[in-house]
């Protein structure tokens, strides 16, 4: 039986409820933050599904060196330990080295090692000897059984609190595609699997000096990867994703949230 991974009361795999991990792409200030943080949280409740929130305090990978990449890392922690205090929930953001692993785990319920990063040994192994839940995206360049590996490299530092998430396939250039076998092959190593549903929709660098993607695939997508099993589901929320600082087109729009969770409600009972 896979195990079991707590964050604060939330918990993840096994027979417990889907897990709603949701937010901005990035910190656009502390005022957005908490705004969006609030309003997901209300929708959430409302439909009683498990909520952590995630935005970034840092894009280290944006397309252009134009591009906003969010309020770094002192400043964007402060934030999500505002979040985290006012409103009660756990929180979660990347982390792109070992001085940030130092410096975020006080805050930082969820650990998160990005896709591009899922390789990186001594990143892995600093956020893994926190102790704190581990969530590491599958490379796009990776395959799923390719997971293992990463997986062990956190065992290796006595960190069992694991969460795999399956973000979409590199398919030729400016393309990915969602291989829902992954869900099944990777939930065999042992430990809950989440499905990025903005992620897997983004076309990276398809707009040149940005990303674009296809939004009204996420929720065909996270609806494919309940049913395939997956124990909780990542999506970037904003109220305008027009307007967002970050990742635009492959965001959902808070206004269909609700309708979101209800369909993914209705295919856990199912």
């Amino acid at each position: 039986m896979n195990r079991e991974v707590q964050v604060k009361d939330i918990k993840i795999g096994r027979k417990n409820p889907v897990v709603l991990i949701a937010g901005p792409c990035v910190i656009e200030s502390e005022e957005s933050a908490i705004r969006h943080a609030k309003a997901i949280k209300a929708i959430a409740d409302g439909l009683n599904f498990p909520f952590i929130f995630k935005a970034s305090y840092d894009k280290a990978n944006r397309s252009s060196i134009r591009s906003y990449r969010g309020p770094g890392l002192k400043k964007g922690v402060s934030i999500l330990e505002k979040v985290k205090k006012v409103l009660d929930i756990p929180v979660m953001s990347d982390v792109h080295s070992v001085r940030e692993v130092r410096e975020a785990k006080g805050v930082l319920d969820v650990i998160q090692i990005p896709a591009f990063l899922s390789r990186q040994t001594d990143l892995i192994l600093a956020a893994a000897k926190t102790k704190k839940p581990i969530n590491i995206k599958k490379g796009q360049f990776l395959s799923p059984w390719d997971m293992k590996n990463v997986v062990e490299k956190i065992e290796y530092a006595g960190n069992r609190n694991i969460i795999i998430t399956e973000r979409g396939t590199t398919f030729g250039y400016n393309m990915l595609v969602s291989d829902f076998r992954s869900v099944v092959i990777m939930k065999k190593f042992g430990y809950p699997i989440c499905f990025d549903a903005s992620h897997s929709v983004q076309i990276p660098g398809g707009l040149g000096t940005k990303s674009g993607g296809q939004n009204e695939f996420i929720a065909p997508l996270a609806f494919c990867a309940v049913v395939c099993g997956a124990d909780a589901i990542f999506v970037e929320v904003h109220e305008n994703p027009r307007e967002s600082l970050s990742d635009g087109p492959n965001m959902l729009k808070l206004s269909k949230l609700k309708w979101f969770l209800s369909r993914i409600k209705s295919l856990e009972t199912a």
